[in-house]
């Protein structure tokens, strides 16, 4: 197949947009991402320059590129609106009355339809994902913080960990060797971590801790009680949690989960051990040397006691501090990575999810809009657009071109004949089929997806309870809607008690 030109590098080389200076390439050994580190904007600016088009059609496809952003973006608010739906029911910062009983049958199932939903706007904003069986492999006993973390994974009922933008960034730190002087080293981060957290329920916990440990229930309950002391109080077991960050170290990765403990490194048990030790050993020599005076005078002898029980506290606190200083050092860098939670997640992702969408297509389309193509020509064509991008902006990108590929075909701006030839409207025929498809897009809206649960009536008194957050539909008739309609709404100006 001949070289595609379709696609051009810029002429002069000091245009190339290059990563930012405290950033470099990602590690050699790990698969290259499919995540465009470009705005939209700048693609566009760069795709529709006007020598790279029949004259006269850089404009048009400048214009269509808006109108498919648009278009794509209201596509991806649409399953947005859906996916918070659900997830209201499992939001640990909802505000809203709770006019919905769920039977633990029907949670279980929309527990999943979140799951699902949430990787699927993942992985079309090109995030990876790191499973969860080879966790293990970032949770590593060096950390950039100084800190010694450890996690227990299996307090977890779902979990998701990804991860975008695997690079390093420059740091500085003193050494020993150049005589503390600062020097420069690379810190391995991810450039955003996604989290996805619920806890298993406490029941099944305590049945799993007495079947693995082969403990009695009362000796199961307490093992599980403290092991959810290191969980904050405000964590419910009921709610998934979902949490965004930017450049965390990947020796630090365990910072983020919310039942991490923090350990005593070597260094610091043995400067504590030794300097306690000591203190202790001096301490207890010269009480020693006051036992013959405390056997004819008591008050010497209390004042002994009370000088060891002294120096002991004060090596208890060294211990506490030194662990209050982690807390601090944990809380520090955690304000400063910390992106967006919960809802705020999802909102980020989806608007992300669109834009990488869209950048896809509009690379995809002014390689097939300019010239005859065909299924065959389509690795081709994917290595070209991943030249380009190398070429223009500096970036190694596994593009995924199939993806793009499908919801071109989707919406009807490239069709397919039996032979795999692709036929491409121009970019004024495309705009003005998308045009014509947002004019019907209301009419065509999809049902909502299937709801679980019940609806129930909330009276005054009740709306004024203490209801929980999330709650389940008991069986009883209790949790059947009341037969009688609800009351019709107050008309405008009414005043409310």
């Amino acid at each position: 197949m001949p070289e595609r030109q379709s696609l051009s590098a810029p002429e002069d080389p000091a245009v190339l947009a290059m990563p930012s200076q405290d950033l470099v390439a990602p590690d050699a050994a790990r698969p290259r991402e499919r995540f465009i580190p470009v705005t939209t904007y700048a693609l566009i600016d760069r795709l529709t320059v006007p020598h790279v088009w029949p004259k006269g059609q850089a404009r048009l496809a400048r214009r269509f590129f808006r109108y498919l952003e648009y278009w794509r973006r209201q596509q991806h608010g649409v399953g947005l609106s859906n996916l918070m739906q659900a997830y209201e029911t499992f939001s640990p910062d909802s505000d809203l009355l709770i006019t919905r009983a769920f039977t633990s049958e029907e949670r279980a199932r929309l527990q999943k339809r979140v799951v699902a939903e949430v990787e699927a706007i993942l992985k079309q904003a090109n995030y990876v994902r790191i499973d969860p069986s080879d966790v293990e492999m970032i949770l590593t006993k060096e950390s950039h913080y100084g800190l010694d973390l450890n996690v227990d994974f299996t307090a977890f009922e779902e979990i998701l960990i990804y991860y975008r933008g695997a690079s390093s960034r420059r740091d500085q730190r003193r050494s020993l060797s150049k005589f503390m002087r600062k020097e420069e080293f690379d810190v391995p981060i991810f450039q955003r971590l996604f989290l996805l957290f619920k806890l298993k329920p406490f029941e099944t916990r305590v049945v799993e801790v007495m079947r693995n440990e082969r403990v009695p229930r009362r000796e199961a309950e307490k093992i599980v009680k403290a092991l959810r002391a290191h969980v904050p109080p405000q964590v419910n077991d009921s709610n998934i949690y979902l949490k965004l960050f930017k450049n965390i170290p990947r020796n630090d990765v365990e910072m983020v989960f919310p039942n991490t403990r923090l350990k005593f490194r070597l260094m610091d048990k043995l400067r504590l051990g030794i300097t306690s030790g000591a203190g202790l050993g001096m301490g207890t020599f010269g009480a020693a040397g006051k036992i013959a005076v405390a056997a004819t005078n008591p008050l010497v002898a209390a004042g002994a006691a009370l000088g060891l029980g002294g120096i002991a506290f004060r090596q208890a606190m060294n211990f506490l501090n030194q662990r209050q200083r982690y807390m601090v050092v944990m809380a520090q860098n955690l304000y400063f990575h910390a992106m967006a939670d919960n809802r705020g997640v999802l909102i980020k992702l989806a608007d992300r999810a669109a834009e990488e969408d869209v950048k896809e297509e509009m690379l995809l389309y002014s390689v097939l809009a300019k010239e005859p193509a065909n299924r065959s020509d389509l690795p081709a064509i994917d290595a070209a657009i991943e030249q380009y991008l190398h070429a223009s902006f500096g970036v190694s990108v596994d593009f995924d071109l199939e993806d793009a590929l499908d919801r071109l075909l989707s919406d009807g701006i490239v069709s397919e004949e039996a032979d795999g030839t692709l036929h491409t409207l121009g970019p004024h025929e495309a705009a003005l089929h998308l045009d014509a498809k947002w004019d019907v897009f209301l009419d065509n809206l999809p049902d909502p997806a299937g709801e679980e649960g019940t609806e129930v009536e909330r009276t005054v008194a009740a709306a004024g309870s203490d209801a929980p957050a999330s709650a389940e539909a008991p069986d009883t008739p209790a949790a059947q809607p009341s037969p009688e309609p609800a009351a019709d709404p107050p008309a405008a100006g009414a005043q409310q008690t």
